[in-house]
């Protein structure tokens, strides 16, 4: 009997059920690795919100001097903090001594919601927002926090919770980003650039960054010599050899990203310049977002720009405010009110602008950072400040879906850690995946023979507590 060789089995390979089998793997390792776009993309179910608006605080806004009252600490003050309490510190410190808040709090709203007297704007809309105040991470240091609120897990290289969005749902506005980042003048957030990486995820799903000084974007404007018919034309040659390059070059995610960015940014020409400009906007509108204020003007701008952009089908924007504004390690009254005084006016400015626009029925606004703050002084007299706090935490949601004018869960008798009703990072992420209209169980992303996921294989629930 003859044996078949290797070369005779290769031959005969394309005949029968060895042709099919090996054509159907062919075929779906090319579906795995094909091409990915921003196109807009059907939801898992019938979404809630359009668009997400993350207000992200960077440093760690204290829950126990903004949305998180406690009596207990006036009680207390001076009293040493419990064992436990002790051993939370983050950077080595002796413990200090239970410590209220310097604000007063008061209830706001038809609902009652009780906000402190650092944030006044923010208190007349008390009435739209639902707060979080059982939140907690993984870990007292803001680089794994940052990372842990960002993508999912305190390591890097994770893609983040917008490059998720705009993977899953692509985008309305084929002249604009999916995903745009509103970071601040005065310097990049902790971990930089890595805060808004697509990671493995391809490329295209990275969020680009608009400046809110100078230009938007770098070297966008085109050359003012050179014709519109002959910018036309040089497009459309560029077009045609892109296509003829990367015919020869398939299933090269990196290459079809670049290709896709280089095509994005002639379309964004006219497009970015025109959301982006604030001029457009009355004066009314510009002194509400305090764009003529020294202490709000930055914010003010990007909090406008941000409007505009979801307004114009964008998908998500994040804006970040300086490097670790909220981390007040001292002085605390002087570092929380300087933080507060920037962002409290724009921040409900927005909120009141996207109501009235009809807007905010279909955006949800997103206010936190990476932790809170411990209920304990750092430090001493009035130069004491609060350390790293990710125990337990408030955040707020605001807009499509969400409850108006309620409060969530709670946190112990000084606001150390989540108590009732606690709400994980995991959780806070499928729960904005849910309000935009996916499963985070089945927003995947082969890799390796994996399908990785936003929340990973970590439990996670929608916190439907909060839900309208």
């Amino acid at each position: 009997m003859q044996k078949n060789t290797r070369r005779d089995f290769f031959n005969s390979i394309s005949n029968g059920l060895h042709g099919a089998a090996l054509a159907s793997l062919i075929a779906s390792e090319a579906r795995a690795s094909g091409v990915y776009d921003l196109t807009p993309k059907p939801s898992h179910f019938a979404p809630k919100a359009k668009a997400v608006i993350q207000l992200f605080m960077n440093g760690g806004p204290s829950q126990v001097d903004l949305f998180d009252p406690k009596p207990t600490l006036t009680r207390l003050a001076g009293t040493a903090p419990s064992r436990e309490l002790s051993f939370a510190i983050s950077n080595g410190d002796k413990p200090g001594f239970l410590m209220p808040s310097p604000y007063e709090f008061k209830r706001h709203g038809k609902a009652g919601i009780d906000i402190s007297s650092a944030l006044p704007h923010l208190a007349t809309c008390a009435d739209d927002i639902t707060v979080i105040r059982s939140m907690y991470g993984e870990h007292a240091n803001h680089e794994p926090a940052l990372f842990l609120m960002h993508t999912g897990r305190t390591i890097a290289s994770r893609p983040a919770i917008g490059s998720w969005i705009a993977y899953g749902l692509g985008t309305e506005n084929q002249n604009l980003p999916a995903y745009v980042v509103l970071d601040d003048p005065k310097g990049l957030p902790i971990n930089g650039i890595s805060n808004w990486q697509s990671a493995w995820l391809p490329p295209i799903y990275q969020g680009t960054r608009f400046r809110a000084e100078g230009p938007p974007v770098l070297n966008l404007e085109p050359r003012k010599e050179i014709p519109t018919p002959l910018v036309e034309a040089e497009r459309n040659l560029l077009r045609k050899l892109d296509q003829a390059h990367r015919g020869t070059r398939p299933h090269q995610p990196e290459l079809d990203a670049r290709i896709s960015s280089y095509e994005l940014a002639a379309r964004m020409q006219m497009a970015a310049s025109d959301a982006l400009d604030v001029n457009q906007e009355s004066e009314a509108t510009r002194e509400a977002y305090g764009l003529n204020e020294t202490a709000t003007a930055s914010y003010g701008k990007r909090c406008l720009m941000a409007r505009r952009l979801v307004e114009r089908g964008v998908r998500c924007v994040q804006l970040y405010i300086e490097s670790q504004i909220f981390d007040s390690h001292d002085k605390l009254e002087d570092s929380l009110g300087y933080a507060c005084k920037k962002t409290d006016k724009p921040v409900a400015a927005l909120l009141k602008d996207l109501k009235q626009r009809g807007l905010l029925d279909s955006t949800l606004v997103v206010w936190g950072g990476e932790f809170g703050r411990l209920p304990m002084s750092q430090g001493t007299g009035k130069g004491a400040g609060r350390d790293h706090g990710p125990n337990g935490f408030s955040v707020w949601m605001a807009g499509a879906g969400v409850k108006k004018g309620h409060v969530h869960g709670t946190t112990d008798d000084i606001g150390f850690k989540a108590e009732q009703d606690k709400v994980s990072v995991h959780d806070f992420h499928a729960t904005i995946l849910h309000l935009m209209g996916m499963n985070h169980r089945d927003l995947v992303y082969k890799r390796h023979g994996l399908e990785e996921r936003l929340t990973d294989q970590f439990p996670a629930r929608v916190v439907s507590e909060i839900l309208a």
